[in-house]
């Protein structure tokens, strides 16, 4: 029996921990009924699973034969919004798995069993890394420095993410070119002090909202006039707050936003652009500003020579019909969300995946939607590709 129809035989398990997640929808790295439902999963498979950090697990498969270590890595995180997506199983709680990962956990579940299963057949170890506050871009940093890729140390690293509101078909495994693929991310908040005043006499005062205003669009310069024309990134501003009534000039107000690039010296270059020009577009308003890059993660990379074996390996478990070899397209530019992941390709040769997930109806909402739905018959898949691409490359790299 290969792996995938072995995972196909384990589908409803699979199906079944995904509802459980699905339901209980948890965020950034507060996870206490997802993190208790994968120690005790693990547990009774047989595996011996350690929080390493706080919502962070990791566990140990073969370990048997000498070899190297591969890391599989799914995170755990939902998002802080309402579903609005009618299915009988429905979030219950005021958060939503929209980006999937309950899926990623759960076929990381699926393929934990399927590792278990073949244990005699790993030569070398797999380490099972399920991890918190991705959408938060933390979870991954605070699992390193807890020793994730150390004892025993990692050799190589490779995730799923699943995809929404693309137009391939649900189950086909997307494989990025080498190199950057993800945009790194910085997420940021400007306060703006001013100097609050009743509203009929705004000359008593310093109206931080209009400075506020004022730094805002003095930001977009660097994107139209600072940043040459073919340079990718995204400067987005996504929230705007100060005041608390309609007759009263506030003493403060901020906003917050992110900050995507693709190459590290503009990454440099904007974010000393931003304190400068929001400091002095301030002083210029007699207020002052503070920037604080609160967050982050870098650009995704992915490995050439460890890609190249994963499009093999899963090309064979899966057909060449299923694969989607994107070093074999046309060039493709990197893509400007971000994934917290990027934190351990700095530190060992790593691959992020995409599984095409679309929703059974046809309906194409992609992640982060509130309707979005995504086609289970995927999850085997995902199972069956984690644990095959870890078999594999400790077979071929021993």
């Amino acid at each position: 029996m290969t792996l995938l129809e072995a995972s196909k035989n384990l589908k409803e398990t699979i199906i079944k921990h995904r509802r459980y997640l699905h339901q209980h929808a948890e965020v950034h790295d507060n996870l206490p009924i997802t993190t208790a439902y994968v120690m005790a999963q693990l547990k009774a498979m047989g595996y011996d699973p350690k929080e390493i950090s706080k919502s962070g697990i990791v566990a140990l498969a073969g370990n048997k034969k000498p070899g190297k270590v591969f890391l599989l890595r799914a995170d755990m995180d939902a998002l802080p919004m309402l579903e609005e997506a009618e299915v009988p199983f429905k979030s219950q709680t005021p958060n939503m798995h929209a980006c999937g990962h309950d899926f990623h956990t759960s076929m990381l579940l699926g393929a934990a069993q399927l590792l278990k299963d073949h244990e005699d057949e790993i030569e070398g170890t797999v380490k099972l890394m399920f991890q918190p506050a991705e959408e938060t871009l933390s979870g991954a940093k605070a699992m390193i420095e807890a020793g994730v890729l150390e004892n025993p140390k990692v050799d190589a690293a490779a995730m799923i993410h699943v995809a929404s509101g693309v137009k391939m078909p649900a189950g086909a495994l997307i494989i990025p070119g080498a190199g950057v693929s993800m945009a790194s991310a910085d997420w940021f908040e400007i306060k703006i002090t001013g100097k609050g005043c009743h509203g009929a006499m705004p000359h008593n005062g310093v109206d931080p909202l209009n400075v506020l205003s004022h730094v805002h669009l003095a930001l977009q310069e660097i994107i139209a006039r600072e940043v040459p024309p073919g340079e990718k990134l995204a400067l987005t501003i996504g929230q705007m707050h100060g005041g608390n009534t309609s007759n009263v000039i506030p003493s403060d107000a901020y906003m917050t936003g992110t900050l995507r690039t693709i190459d590290d010296d503009t990454r440099a270059f904007v974010k000393t652009r931003m304190t400068e020009i929001s400091t002095a577009v301030a002083t210029a308003f007699r207020a002052s500003a503070e920037v604080v890059f609160t967050h982050g993660c870098p650009c995704m990379a992915n490995d050439a020579t460890l890609r190249k074996q994963i499009v093999e390996y899963n090309t064979a478990l899966l057909g060449n019909h299923a694969v989607i070899d994107m070093d074999k397209l046309p060039k493709q530019e990197a893509g400007m969300g971000s994934e917290d992941f990027s934190y351990i390709s700095e530190k060992v040769p790593s691959v992020m995946m995409a599984l095409v997930a679309n929703a059974a109806s046809g309906e194409l909402y992609p992640i982060h939607h509130p309707k979005v739905v995504f086609n289970e018959d995927a999850l085997a898949i995902g199972s069956a590709v984690y644990a095959n691409t870890a078999i594999q490359w400790l077979k071929n790299n021993s």
